[in-house]
């Protein structure tokens, strides 16, 4: 019975054993994965931003203000090989045919049936002129050299700045240049309407509710209307501005202007031929105004200026806003709708890219206004004015398509449109060749868009591009890294696709030949590992399809990330001093600075040695401060050498932590006062002639004194060569006046740290 008690208190006992053992092995694993989760560095990169995206490159597809990716609209170059023009200034649309107003030689064009003709200025019209010309530019008694002016190369300095569709959809023209006249099209044919008398420009043609025709002239700012059939033409806003660049007719029966130079917006009543100013912007051109097709009668005036082209950049970021109002949106207006199709999501992080917060988590405040930037201002019928819409950009036109607001601009040819009510922005359409998107019209579900610099006529779609590429900007590692999985916030309807190629180098130029090629396209259906080799740079490129054209991929953010294997730590620097302090008497400071790539946790051990000496000898260990006081009344006198050795192993394994180390430059210890090596007594009546050799092992001589019969009055000597600067001097100390009698002398030596000795001298002076 007992040995059956003690057999099973046996196997008690080694069940309690094993299970503590078990729980130490646990709780060991447990330190050590927390610990080793550091054994290399993992950085995630992240991509969310519009200021971060825009870095890149994007073809067929567009970027918005909130940093999200999608495709871009439909683009058809219908036509893009003009003669003798250089912009496309206006476009008006009427039926199935599109007309184009252009500099500089003013010629308008018309596009039917994928041809394009040219209906202004007729051949003989352009011959005419040109004959008028040369006789002004040639002396009528010197013969005419048929081959000094060409026809290709004859400039009229005619410009069609504004085009519009009178009530029975007519094309009304305006000339500007040595000749203004507003023109009308009949039976292919452009006829005379009206020629103010007082101007040289067209800038702007509107039609109201009535039929009737305004005009925004210049150089002297003035407004003028016609009626329906192009006839009674009256003044009625004469303004101090230089030139009316842009008109829109309101609902309320008044017609509102906005002018160059002051950038104002004016409203005009026709009946009383009086105005007043409804906003004075900030920008010297309202290039132009527009009512949309909503109940709110709100006014949208473009405020820019020539010279923003000047500051102009590749883009401008703005910082979201905290929130965004709720979207009215129908059920096809949602571009990332991912029914039927897959949704993608990137798992939270504590931490993003080099341990800062993810972007796009924060709520940043509302950052300040370039201080050179073009705006799209909505004015209520009240007159409250509100920005919707900012960009270092020339704005050149306004349209919009449903409830949506289209901007022309340049200087890198870019259309972008703005939903008030969402306050969404985006770039639907950016020219890689052209400069300037100089004029915007709309026509069911296409867009007509003109551009400049070079002239081209594009049509843009309602649906999307079958296919669109982004470019990654370079991700740096900082070092040499492997690069791990790609992951996106996105929604991919059904029919749609997101496929992924990356590349990788170590050189920050992405046309360096070092670059590895692309890898091979794969389909983004989760997680996607990088298959590009190590490298510090590393570069991505996502390619957005499209089956229908109807839905396009939305792609929210990017995260990517890399590894970067464990470095060792480096010793910046090393410093040992000794403390002056009068209460730290020998001590010195010991001061270390060090890095490490990885972030690694850093301990440091602390060694000194003797200079001459090859073994070390431990001062501290697995030290967490930057610093350390250490009492040099420890060691012996001598110049000590001491070596900080910046340690990883708390957030790396046994095998992979590694080390870095430094060596201070020489510090001398002394803890020991000088002596006096040598001295001599002469004794002539009275006077006493006191000679030392002061020496000092490692130290300059500091201070001299003496003093005679304990007086409490020390009294300082100077060596004999006037200067403290070495570690042997002479002095002579001369005492006079001398009672007769004994004397003892002191004398207190010190170095220059501090080190004091003292010595006694005793002397007898004989009586009279």
């Amino acid at each position: 019975m007992k040995t059956e008690n003690r057999k099973t208190m046996i196997k008690k006992s080694n069940l309690l054993t094993f299970t503590l053992w078990f729980y130490v092995f646990i709780i060991s694993l447990l330190f050590y994965l927390s610990n080793s989760a550091w054994a290399v560095t993992s950085k995630i990169t992240r991509h969310s931003s519009s200021e971060e995206l825009l870095k890149g490159q994007a073809e067929g597809v567009v970027i918005d203000s909130k940093g999200t990716i999608q495709l871009g609209r439909s683009a058809e170059r219908l036509v893009e090989n003009f003669e003798d023009v250089w912009s496309i200034n206006t476009i008006a649309v009427s039926g199935g045919t599109v007309y184009l107003g252009t500099s500089p030689n003013g010629g308008i064009y018309k596009y039917s049936l994928g041809k394009l003709t040219k209906i202004y200025p007729q051949e003989s019209q352009k011959e005419e002129n040109a004959q008028e010309d040369r006789k002004t530019a040639f002396d009528i008694n010197e013969p005419e050299d048929a081959n000094t002016v060409k026809a290709d190369e004859y400039l009229a300095n005619e410009h069609i700045f504004a085009m519009a569709t009178d009530v029975a959809g007519r094309l009304l023209a305006g000339t500007s240049g040595d000749k203004c006249a507003l023109m009308r099209l009949k039976a292919d044919q452009m006829e005379t309407v009206f020629e103010p008398n007082d101007a040289k420009y067209i800038f702007a043609i509107d039609i109201d509710d009535s039929g009737n025709i305004y005009l925004g002239t210049g150089p002297q700012g003035k407004v003028y209307r016609l009626n329906s059939f192009g006839k009674k033409a009256e003044l009625i806003y004469d303004s101090r501005d230089k030139n009316i660049l842009s008109l829109a007719s309101g609902t309320d029966g008044f017609i509102y202007a906005g002018s160059d130079s002051r950038g104002l917006v004016y409203r005009i009543d026709p009946r009383t031929k009086t105005a007043t100013v409804l906003y004075d912007s900030d920008q010297p051109e309202i290039t132009a105004l527009l009512f949309r097709d909503t109940e709110e009668a709100d006014l949208y005036a473009a405020a820019t200026s020539a010279e923003i082209a000047k500051a102009e950049k590749r883009f401008a970021p703005q910082l979201p806003p905290a929130g965004r109002p709720e979207p009215q949106l129908k059920e096809e207006e949602s571009a990332g709708e991912s029914e039927g199709g897959r949704q993608l999501q990137i798992p939270n992080t504590k931490e993003g890219a080099n341990g800062k917060e993810p972007e796009g988590k924060m709520l940043p405040p509302k950052p300040p206004k370039p201080s050179q930037a073009s705006y799209i201002y909505k004015i209520t019928k009240d007159g409250y004015v509100t920005d919707i819409f900012s960009e270092v950009a020339v704005f050149f036109c306004l349209t919009q398509q449903e409830q949506k607001l289209l901007v022309g601009t340049g200087n890198s040819g870019r259309t972008f449109t703005i939903d008030p009510a969402t306050e969404q922005e985006a770039i639907i359409y950016q020219d890689e060749q052209a400069s300037q998107i100089t004029a915007i019209a709309v026509a069911g579900e296409d867009v007509y868009l003109g551009t400049a610099n070079p002239p081209k006529l594009i049509k843009l779609a309602k649906t999307f591009a079958s296919e669109g590429t982004y470019t990654s900007d370079l991700i740096d590692a900082g070092q040499p890294a492997k690069w791990g999985k790609l992951q996106i916030d996105a929604d991919i309807p059904k029919g749609c696709r997101v496929q992924l190629a990356s590349r990788s180098g170590n050189v920050k130029d992405v046309n360096d030949p070092t670059f590895s090629d692309w890898t091979e396209v794969m389909e983004v259906t989760g997680p996607i590992q990088l298959r590009c080799p190590a490298g510090r740079f590393c570069q991505y490129k996502l390619i957005l399809q499209s089956q229908s054209g109807k839905r396009s991929p939305l792609v929210r953010e990017i995260a990517v990330a890399n590894t970067v294997p464990n470095l060792a730590p480096k010793v910046q620097s090393v410093s040992a001093e000794r403390i002056t302090s009068p209460d730290k008497t020998g001590m010195f400071k010991i001061d270390y600075k060090a890095k490490d790539d990885n972030d690694d946790k850093l301990i440091y051990k602390i060694d000194f040695r003797k200079v001459g000496r090859t073994k070390w000898i431990e001062l501290k260990d697995e030290v967490e401060a930057d610093d350390l006081e250490w009492d040099g009344r420890t060691v012996e006198d001598g110049r000590y050498e001491v070596r900080i050795t910046a340690n990883d192993e708390r957030s790396n394994t046994t095998t992979t932590k590694l080390t870095g180390s430094r060596i201070s430059e020489p510090v001398v210890v002394d803890n020991t006062g000088p002596v006096i090596k040598k001295y001599s007594i002469e004794k002539n009546g009275k006077t006493i002639t006191l000679r030392l050799e002061v020496f000092d092992e490692l130290s300059a001589i500091g201070q001299v004194h003496y003093t005679v019969d304990s007086n409490a009055e020390w009294i300082g000597a100077m060596p004999d060569d006037l200067v403290y600067d070495t570690t042997s001097e002479y002095f002579t100390i001369v005492i006079e006046d001398l009672q007769a009698g004994e004397h003892i002398i002191a004398v207190k030596v010190s170095d220059d740290v501090g080190n004091t000795t003292y010595r006694t001298f005793e002397v007898n002076i004989a009586g009279s």
